[in-house]
């Protein structure tokens, strides 16, 4: 009989940089393949006004994919959006981590690769939500489409032909579904 043992995020911080990304969710880690070009651009249509609209607001950071954050401990996760916010009030006076942000962002925004399965897909909602997340945003290339999570039953979709807005969360912020798609 083999006993498994569970990864720490403190150890999947200290793993040597093998080219394989990896995140880790309730003590297993769950390599990541690279992203697809389409995904990269859509991440970065959505990424650059968001980036701009908080800085030009002082609401907080915006981060990029591969930035983890612990969001449960014993056993730990520690997931990655595509792209996520943190408000500038819970931003600590001496300066961002040098490692993992301890807690869910504010904003977690995940754009779904071909291979992502809906159980996974739900999966990554589900624990945003429930490490205290704000809001999730599930952008979705093959419809067109980003969900908008608050809680599993408060979610709303905007199609492509929809004006998208930030909410409670980023209020002001609006721009056309349709642009952060390849045309």
């Amino acid at each position: 009989m083999s006993i498994s043992h569970a990864t720490t995020a403190d150890e999947l911080w200290k793993m040597p940089n093998t080219g394989v990304r990896h995140e880790l969710v309730r003590g297993e880690l769950r390599s990541m393949s690279p992203a697809g070009f389409e995904h990269g651009f859509i991440i970065m249509r959505i990424a650059r006004p968001l980036d701009q609209f908080v800085t030009e607001h002082r609401l907080g950071v915006v981060v990029g994919a591969e930035t983890g954050f612990k969001i449960a401990t014993d056993p730990d996760t520690v997931r990655a959006p595509d792209i996520a916010f943190v408000r500038r009030e819970r931003l600590p006076q001496t300066g961002l981590p040098k490692a993992f942000w301890p807690g869910a962002p504010d904003l977690a925004v995940e754009v779904v690769s071909p291979g992502d399965t809906v159980e996974e897909v739900d999966e990554k909602v589900a624990d945003w939500l429930g490490a205290g997340t704000k809001a999730v945003w599930i952008v979705k290339p093959r419809t067109r489409t980003v969900t908008v999570y608050h809680a599993l039953s408060e979610l709303t979709v905007f199609t492509a032909d929809e004006e998208f807005d930030g909410g409670e969360l980023l209020p002001g912020f609006h721009g056309r579904v349709s642009d952060w798609f390849p045309q």
